[in-house]
This record gives structure tokens, C-alpha cells and sequence, in this order.
């Protein structure tokens, strides 16, 4: 700790140059900040803040979202705060600390959905106002939280993560120092007007790791994995997975000469040198762009797709021979050591019906490979995550066999299809099993019920059939409830009246109005 020009200072951050911000149309950058003292803030709406941002300076982080995360055909999903899934990856790995950087009602919501997952840690938060937030003490308080909270003997690394209003304010994380007293700092944006969903969140902290991590390898000698390396090389694994996966995964592997390396997000720093130091990439999931970047700037190929299913095992593990270069005759020993099993699993136990599937973890066209091959109709996929190249060969296939998938689809993508289709089952999130249920249709949570499962091997198929023939068997049940409770009413007529509901349409009519008159002056705005 020093003084600088009589100011206390912990680091070089005084001596950083200054960031000019976008000229506006007056001509040169004004001095004023680019969110209003009055605090606007996260109900000023996505265009206002992303124009804010630019306007602070973060032209080149929000260009770098969208290309990483494209939009459309909508342009974000209905689903929870983006920067759950930053969060979360945080908070599974062990000494790792989290700070948060933003509004208190968004760090309330996002700490309390934390915790109600199984979170057993605290969550660290630098609280602002408008004036700490326009006069820049925000980023002192930040950096002095992080100084106070760098304990080597607790801490590997410490991962302050900036949500929309400290975004937009150009609040400049990158200024913090990269490490204190040996604790890593890794500083991250994670706006919710430039990342479109939770999954792709996870993305933007594993890919500022594997960055981090690999500025590190690069340097010099890094920490080797705690059982040590193998003598068999490794094909490290993206995107999170039911526990037992992996190791089927390296099971698959081992015919081959290889074994399964660390899965990204890491637990434990260390893990992302080994996911590194393997000779390629499994992008299990497929939107891991940051992430994939990493890795391929770390010369490490990617192959698609999952060993799901029967086709999907096979394909996969002829792409991953293909790609590092496996002798023929070592891919058919593990094709033939699998995929006998994996078409008697399929076929133990077949799925008959007709199902609509959609959520945003991201491995919603994983699931209907597999269901397809269990012998449902699957007749639409929606997920909330983007289109990218690691999903293509997913995508192809489906779309040979009649299956509509959509990309960032949204509720009503979802809920229409289920409408249309009219499935023996619908899987999807929370308020299209709702949806569902009140049409008697049986429904299934994609993310709690589906993708907390196993899908590969032949366990996948055996664990995926059970809970989903049980649920297509409750049809008739559904169809009782139904006829039970018709009547009460719906929406906000449900219930048992002793008179007629209380409509008041005028009400109704005056607010539709009004978010008529919204839209088309934010649709104004966009144009100018």
C-alpha cells in the first residue's frame, strides 16, 4: 500500500489510462455520466443501458456478446437473471471466492436463487448509490473489497462479477489488479442486455478462467492435477453433467487409448490446467463459445455432439478418431464394446408417444436425440440457447427425422407448439409444464426431471425411459384432474366464488393501452 499523488493506493490502477467514451451527437464525449444520477438503472430497459454502456466505453465487450452469443429470432428468452449461471459455476468450485456488483434488488434475487440450489457459502457484494456509481468511488470500493478479502490461505482466486448497472456505468474491472498476494482476480461483465440466458453466463466466467489459466501455462510451470497426469492422453469434457456421465464418457474413451479430462466448469483451479494441457475438447454442451475460443487459441480441436443414443454414440466416436488422428481399428473396438448394450437399452423399454420438448441448460437437443431413438415422436425442440457450430450435427439429424428446432425460442414458441402438437407429453420449463397441466397434458420439468439425469450409454437410455413412460402412463389421471376441477375458473377468475367474479375488462383495456403505446416508442427509439 502506497501513496500516490497524497492518495492512498494499493496498486498501479491510478496510473491506468483513461477509457474515452463514444462521442455523442453533440460531438465530443461529455463529461456527464452515462447513466443518469437519478438512478434510472436497471428499469431504464435493454436498449437505454446497452446504449449507456457504449457510451461508457463497453462498445467492444458488448460487440465481443453478440458475437459470441448471437440473437434471434428473439432477441433474449424469457428465463432467469443471465448472471445465475456465472454465479453458480463460481460458487461450485472450491476456494473461490464471489463478489457481486450490482443493484441490491438483483444481487437479493440472485443470492437467494444461489442459496436455494444448494449454495453453502457466502456471497460477497459492494453496494453503490448514485453518487459512489457517477463519481467512480464505486470501482475504490470494489478494489478495496477485493485487497481486504485476498487470503492466500482461504483463496485460489476471487471472481467479481459486474451486473447491468455497474456495466453500463462503465464500471472498468479490468483495472483491478490480476492477482493479490498470489489470489487470482478475475473480473467479469455479465450484463443481462448482452448475455441472452444463464446457460451462455457460465460461458463467459469458464472462458475468463480458461484465459487466466492459460496466460498462466504459457508463463511458466502450473500446478498438476491432485491424482497426478495419466499416461493416457485426455479429451477435456464442456459443459456441466450428471455425475455419472464422465466416467461412462471415459469409459467409451478408453478402447481408444484416451481417457475423459476435467469437465469445464472446473471445481478446483488446478483443473482447468489439465482441461488445457488434454489433446482436444468434448463440447458436450454447445454454446461454450468463450470457453471453445480458449481452447482452440490453446491448440485444442473441438469435436460436437455426445455420445447419446445409438447413432449418436457411434457418430460421436468416429468424429472424435477422426479428429486426433485414432487408428480405425481401435474406434470400431469401442464402438463394438458399447454400442450393442446401448441398442438393447434402447429397446428394453421403448418410448411410445408423441412429446414436445424445450428449456435453456443448453442440452435440449441432446435429450431428443435420445428420445427419438427410444421411439418417441418428437415433434419440436426449443432451447433458449443460440445457434453455433457445435450444434450442427445435432441439428442435421433431428431435422432429417421431422423434428422443428428452434433456436432462442421463447414461451410462446414453446407454449404454441405444445397447443399445436397437443403431445402425449410435454417437457419444458416451469410455466410450460404449467401450460400443460391445465390442458391435461402430463409434463415433465426439463431441468430438475431430465437434465439432472444420465444420457449416456446405456444408462441414459434406461434412466431417460423410466421417468418419461411413467409420466405418458399419467395421462388418464391428468385427464380425471381435469374433469375435476372444471369450473373454478382460470387466471385470475380461479377459485370458488360465492358470486360472479369482479371482471373490470375497462382495466384491462387501459393497460393494454398503455404497453401498446411503450412498445411502439421503444420501437421508435430503435430506429433512430
Amino acid at each position: 500500500m502506497a501513496a500516490a499523488g497524497g492518495e492512498l493506493a494499493y496498486d498501479a490502477a491510478h496510473a491506468a489510462p483513461v477509457i474515452a467514451g463514444a462521442a455523442r451527437d453533440g460531438g465530443a464525449a461529455e463529461a456527464e455520466p452515462a447513466m443518469p444520477a437519478g438512478g434510472a438503472g436497471c428499469h431504464a430497459g435493454a436498449a437505454e443501458l446497452a446504449r449507456a454502456a457504449r457510451a461508457a466505453g463497453g462498445s467492444e465487450l458488448l460487440d465481443r456478446l453478440a458475437a459470441d452469443y448471437p440473437r434471434g429470432p428473439h432477441d433474449q428468452p424469457q428465463s432467469m437473471c443471465p448472471a445465475f449461471g456465472s454465479l453458480r459455476v463460481g460458487l461450485r468450485m472450491r476456494r473461490v471466492a464471489t463478489v457481486l456488483s450490482g443493484s441490491a434488488c438483483c444481487v437479493y434475487g440472485l443470492t437467494f436463487v444461489s442459496h436455494f440450489y444448494g449454495a453453502r457459502r457466502s456471497v460477497g457484494y459492494v453496494p453503490f448509490n448514485s453518487e459512489t456509481l457517477v463519481t467512480g468511488k464505486l470501482f475504490e470500493d470494489i478494489r478495496e473489497a477485493v485487497h481486504l478479502l485476498a487470503d492466500p490461505d482461504r483463496y485460489d482466486a476471487i471472481v467479481v462479477t459486474n451486473l447491468c448497472v455497474p456495466t453500463a456505468s462503465g464500471v472498468p474491472l479490468k483495472l483491478l489488479p490480476a492477482a493479490i498476494n498470489g489470489v487470482r482476480i478475475v473480473g467479469i461483465d455479465v450484463p443481462g442486455f448482452g448475455v441472452p440466458t444463464h446457460a451462455e453466463a457460465k460461458d463467459v466466467l469458464a472462458g475468463a478462467m480458461l484465459a487466466y489459466a492459460r496466460a498462466e501455462a504459457e508463463a511458466g510451470p502450473v500446478a498438476a492435477p491432485a491424482g497426478g497426469r495419466g499416461e493416457r492422453p485426455t479429451l477435456a469434457l464442456l459443459g456441466e453433467m450428471f455425475p455419472a456421465d464422465p466416467v461412462m464418457i471415459g469409459a467409451m474413451l478408453a478402447p481408444m487409448g484416451l481417457a475423459a479430462g476435467p469437465v469445464v466448469p472446473a471445481r478446483e483451479w488446478r483443473e482447468l490446467y489439465a482441461a488445457l494441457d488434454g489433446i482436444g475438447v468434448a463440447a458436450i454442451h454447445p454454446f461454450y463459445s468463450a470457453a471453445l475460443r480458449e481452447f482452440a487459441a490453446a491448440g485444442r480441436p473441438a469435436v460436437g455432439s455426445a455420445p447419446v443414443g445409438h447413432d449418436g454414440t457411434a457418430a460421436w466416436l468416429s468424429a472424435v478418431g477422426d479428429t486426433f488422428g485414432i487408428a480405425a481399428a481401435r474406434v470400431a473396438a469401442a464402438q463394438n464394446a458399447f454400442l450393442p448394450a446401448i441398442r438393447a437399452a434402447l429397446s428394453a423399454a421403448p418410448v411410445k408417444g408423441t412429446i414436445t420438448l424445450s428449456g435453456y441448460e443448453g442440452s435440449e437437443l441432446l435429450v431428443a436425440r435420445l428420445l427419438v431413438e427410444c421411439g418417441a415422436k418428437v415433434a419440436y425442440v426449443g432451447t433458449a440457447c443460440g445457434r453455433t457450430e457445435a450444434s450442427r450435427a445435432d441439428r442435421e439429424w433431428l431435422e432429417a427425422r421431422g423434428v422443428t428446432v428452434r433456436y432462442r425460442a421463447s414461451l410462446e414458441d414453446d407454449c404454441a407448439a405444445v397447443e399445436a402438437v397437443r403431445p402425449d407429453l410435454a417437457i419444458g420449463t416451469t410455466p410450460v409444464v404449467q401450460k400443460a397441466k391445465e390442458r391435461g397434458i402430463p409434463a415433465l420439468y426439463f431441468t430438475n426431471l431430465i437434465s439432472a439425469r444420465p444420457l449416456m450409454g446405456p444408462a441414459g437410455a434406461g434412466s431417460l425411459q423410466e421417468v418419461v413412460n411413467a409420466a405418458i402412463g399419467n395421462g388418464g389421471r391428468m385427464e380425471r384432474m381435469r374433469a375435476f376441477f372444471e369450473g373454478v375458473g382460470a387466471g385470475e377468475t380461479a377459485g370458488v366464488w360465492e358470486g360472479q367474479p369482479n371482471l373490470q375488462p375497462q382495466f384491462r383495456a387501459l393497460h393494454l393501452k398503455k404497453l401498446e403505446k411503450r412498445r411502439r416508442a421503444e420501437q421508435a427509439e430503435e430506429m433512430i
